[in-house]
């Protein structure tokens, strides 16, 4: 229960809690509302950041979801051209996170990181399908088990301003494994081949948990 209440946190919002305490103890010098809202403040900014445990399925027939938030494309496209895959279809899931969802992000399968690429761009609402091809983005092509390529795509949102990377390129991955987060309001995609959807436009998925498709 009390995990709960008071989730882990993820590293990167130590530094944001104290600045939102900081704030909140000034405001109260000036008035007592001020001080209410500098708290909620601090408890918004605290249960962003959460970091919550997941449970995992760990099965290879499935792949979960990298990403909290709301479904928002189901679709056949073409690979990312970042990566030299624009002639090639895969299957692709769009999940948009809004601010009250937690970001930290989880890879959809196991296997290995063959490729990481950061490509720098502008702050469009994540929603948007321009977005995914102008924001500030960030690349994982991973390898399972089959050989298959899974593609996640960490993107910036309108008031996101950095995308967090905590994996390497070769390294493996367990499924449902942390790979890394974004900070206040963004989008992840997760391109794939050899599954089936079993998701719809719409539905609210969670991280590690949901199963976006299966074989």
């Amino acid at each position: 229960m009390f995990s709960k209440i008071f989730p882990k946190l993820h590293s990167e919002g130590y530094k944001f809690v104290v600045i939102a305490i900081i704030l909140t103890i000034i405001l109260y010098n000036f008035s007592g509302f001020l001080g209410a809202l500098g708290l909620a403040i601090s408890v918004w900014v605290y249960y962003f950041f959460r970091d919550p445990d997941r449970v995992i399925i760990e099965d290879d027939n499935y792949l979960v979801s990298p990403a909290d938030g709301e479904v928002i494309k189901v679709e056949e496209v073409d690979g990312p051209k970042e990566l030299n895959l624009e002639n090639k279809k895969f299957n692709k899931i769009s999940i948009f996170m809004n601010v009250f969802d937690c970001h930290v992000n989880r890879t959809p399968c196991a296997g290995s990181v063959e490729e990481i690429l950061y490509k720098p761009g502008k702050f469009f609402n994540a929603s948007l399908d321009k977005a995914s091809e102008d924001n500030e983005r960030n690349y994982y092509r991973i390898k399972d088990i089959n050989e298959n390529q899974i593609v996640v795509v960490q993107i910036a949102g309108l008031i996101a301003r950095r995308i967090v990377c905590e994996t390497n390129k070769n390294q493996e991955l367990k499924q449902g494994e942390r790979i890394g987060m974004i900070r206040f309001g963004s989008r992840v995609d997760i391109y794939y081949e050899n599954f089936k959807p079993l998701v719809k436009i719409g539905q609210k998925a969670i991280s590690g948990e949901t199963l976006l498709a299966k074989k």
